[in-house]
This record gives C-alpha cells, structure tokens and sequence, in this order.
C-alpha cells in the first residue's frame, strides 16, 4: 500500500483551491483530473461512490466531495484542510471585490463590467443546465420530474424543499413498488479493481469523526444562538445567522439550486438587495475560484452594508460576509463526517439511489427556473406578476427589453455553445465589451 504524504495532499487541495473555476461540473473535473488521473490516489469506482454520496446532502456537492476525499486520505484532518482550503482563495477574493464593489459600483466602468459579467453568467447558468440535465435526464420518468420541478417553483412558487421531497418519494416508490430502476449510475461501466488502496484504516478515525461532527454541530448551534441572544431575532447578523443556517438544510442539489432560493428570499424576502445585484453578486463567484455557493458572502456583505443606513461601515459588512461563511459551510462539515463512516450501507441501497437520481432530475427543473429567472432580471427593465387561481409567477415587459444586455448575452450563448470558449477568456471578453459598450453609449 502506498502511503500518500499529508504535506503533498495539503499542498494538491491548496492547488485545486485556487485552480477551481467553472462552478461545480469544472470543480469535479479537476479533481477528477488531480485525484485519479494524474495522483492515482483513488479509482474511478470509489471518487463516483463519493459524488453520489454528496449528491445526497443539501450545499455544494463540490466542496463536500472535497471534505469527503480529505477524509478518505488522511482522516480528520485530512477532510478539514481539503474543505477548508476548497473555500478560502475564493474567500478572500470574493470579500476583496465586494469592498470594490460597494465602494466603486456607480462608476461607468464599472457598470459596464457588470454588464458584460451578467450576459456570461446567462450563458454559464444555461450551460450548466445542459450539461447537468444529459447527466442526470436517463429516463422518461426523469424528464416528467425536470418538467414538473420547473412548473412547479416558476409558476406556482411552491417551496424548493418541497419539490425536493416530492422527487424523492416518487423516485422511492416507483422503484419499491413498480420495479423502475431510475438509479444506475455511470460507475456500474467502470472496473472495480482499485488504482490505489485508501492510505488510511476508517474504522480507526470513527471515532475522532465523530467527536469532530458533534463539535461542528455545536459550533454551528453556539453561534446562530449566541447572535440571538446578543442582537435579538430582527438584527442583521441574527437574521444572517438563521437564513444562511436554515438554507444548509433545505438546499439539495448543488450550487445552481441553492442559488435559486438564496435569490428568491434574499431579494423578495428581507429585501437585503437588487435581482441585478444578485446577478453582480454570481458575476464575482464565476470570475473566482471555489463554491458559487460564496455568492451568499457577497449577499451577507450587502445585507450588512446596508443595515447600518447613513453610515456604513466595510468591517461590519466584512463580519456579515465572514459569519455568513461560517454558517454556510460549517453544516457541510458537519454533513460529511456525520455521514462518512456509513457510506457504504447507505450507498448500497438501490431504493436510496432511485429516490436520489429522482431528486437530481427534479433539480435540472430548479436551474431552468433560476436561468429564467435572471434572464428576465437582467435582460429587461420592468416585470408584471401574475398572481390568481393558485398562480405566482413573474413575467417581462417585452417592451422593456435591455438591447446592449440582449445582444451581449447572445454573443455569449454563441461564445459557449459554438466557439466552445472556456469561462475566463468568456468573462474577459464579456467584461471589456460591457465597459466599451458603457463608454460609448
């Protein structure tokens, strides 16, 4: 057995941390590039065995597979840095642009930067729907799931979490009782001869898994109730504290679907921003490496920026963006090691895998309603909502229709789908075009 050196791995997840663009397809590339093909420290049979497993939880399945494969490797320890590291360049950058951007976002250069991120971040949302939707869409009764996700958060805005569930059970019972296996995946083709056999014993660091997942539950629970306590239930950061703590426990499906509720509750809700900011804010997470989920950083500065009204201060927004960090990742820890050591029993249950490829087909419906959703946001000026016979749905003014914004984003959707551009020259080009077209209007 060949033993794989911490300090390597520690320097390999510190790599991957700031090599990590492309939102969460990218980010499992690379590590699929790093961690099985090029270092062999695991077969394509176990990292797929990991994937599914993240697949499973609410929150970014990127940096949960991360955490998860630390884990594997070096234990504790070894799922701590590789979590942790997955998040940190992203986080420093992410807060870094957020000063620039509160400080210098009325400037003409700088509107027409966010312009031109807009019309990328269109293209990027419907890329990663086709991509996701080939991978996850297998079966008739998947495309009924996407179809009936979409319908169900565009039209009637009925909870995400619901919708979840919804796809779950069906996926469960149509498996149980109607013999339709929904849930082979990609890994049943590949050999099941290990590449490298896991440098660690599991049964070993259980326990110290443990005593790890309880003390991040704890520290999740000492916080969100120590700002209650101090600040009270209608203060920012308490406010900050309990969305971003609630929204680690109903967001499955990854970044893109945990996008979709952050904007819905973030702007309609508490008001904390503009859709077009929103829109500003996943412009930034594109353009930095880590989780698009460190979009919700940007959210957390905005909502403290502006609670301090007349005067605010860049600290406090920085300690809204920091505790929203803290509480947004603290639960994918906590989700990883509580579940790591019984991984093999849960994933070795194909009713499990039926009602989870379910779930997955349904969230293909989740992003469709997000990229609709910041199209009409970003592309046109005014809106009208339908609301009537159960009905909530928001629709464009047509005559509202952004004209630099439209042909930007179409020149995107072309710089993606034909000329196959990677995502930094595409926010690049997109980024000098919008500042020209600024200049020049």
């Amino acid at each position: 057995m060949n033993q794989i050196s911490f300090r390597e791995a520690f320097w390999v997840w510190l790599k991957i941390g700031f090599l990590s663009f492309g939102g969460p397809a990218g980010q499992i590339s690379l590590m699929h590039n790093i961690i099985v093909d090029e270092k062999k420290w695991l077969d394509e049979k176990r990292f797929l065995h990991a994937l599914n497993y993240c697949m499973l939880l609410p929150g970014p399945e990127a940096q949960q597979l991360a955490t998860y494969v630390g884990w594997l490797l070096h234990g504790v320890k070894g799922g701590l840095v590789a979590g942790t590291l997955f998040i940190l360049p992203g986080m420093l950058m992410i807060l870094g642009l957020s000063w620039l951007y509160v400080l210098y976002g009325d400037l003409q250069l700088m509107s027409g930067l966010l312009l031109g991120l807009k019309a990328a971040v269109l293209a990027i949302v419907f890329q990663a729907l086709i991509r996701i939707a080939g991978k996850a869409l297998k079966s008739q009764l998947h495309y009924w799931l996407a179809a009936a996700g979409f319908v169900a958060l565009f039209a009637f805005n009925l909870p995400f979490p619901l919708v979840v569930l919804g796809a779950g059970i069906i996926g469960f019972i149509s498996f149980r009782f109607f013999s339709f296996d929904s849930a082979k995946s990609p890994q049943d083709n590949h050999s099941q001869q290990s590449i490298t056999d896991l440098p660690t014993n599991l049964q070993s660091h259980w326990v110290g898994t443990k005593r790890t997942a309880i003390t991040c539950a704890v520290l999740w629970i000492v916080t969100v109730a120590g700002f209650y306590y101090a600040f009270g239930a209608n203060n920012v950061f308490t406010e900050i504290a309990l969305f971003f703590s609630k929204m680690a426990m109903v967001t499955f499906g990854g970044a893109y679907a945990v996008l979709a509720y952050v904007a819905q509750q973030g702007v309609e809700h508490y008001q904390w921003l503009q859709p077009g900011e929103m829109l500003d804010g996943l412009g930034l997470a594109e353009t930095t490496p880590g989780p698009l989920i460190l979009v919700t950083q940007f959210v957390g500065f905005l909502a403290a920026y502006r609670e301090a009204g007349l005067e605010p201060s860049l600290w406090m927004s920085s300690l809204g963006a920091l505790l929203t960090v803290w509480v947004t990742f603290l639960p994918c820890f906590l989700w990883i090691f509580a579940g790591a050591p019984y991984i093999e029993k849960l994933h070795g249950k194909k009713s499990i895998a039926a009602a989870l490829s379910a779930v997955t087909a349904a969230v293909v419906g989740v992003i469709a309603n997000l990229g609709l959703w910041f199209g009409i946001n970003a592309l046109f000026e005014k809106q009208h909502k339908i609301a009537q016979y159960g009905v909530d749905l928001t629709l464009p003014q047509l005559s509202s229709l952004d004209l630099p914004a439209f042909a930007l984003t179409v020149l995107a959707l072309l710089m993606v789908f034909l000329v196959r551009l990677p995502i930094i020259p595409l926010v690049a080009i997109c980024g000098v075009l919008g500042m020209t077209l600024e200049l020049v209007s």
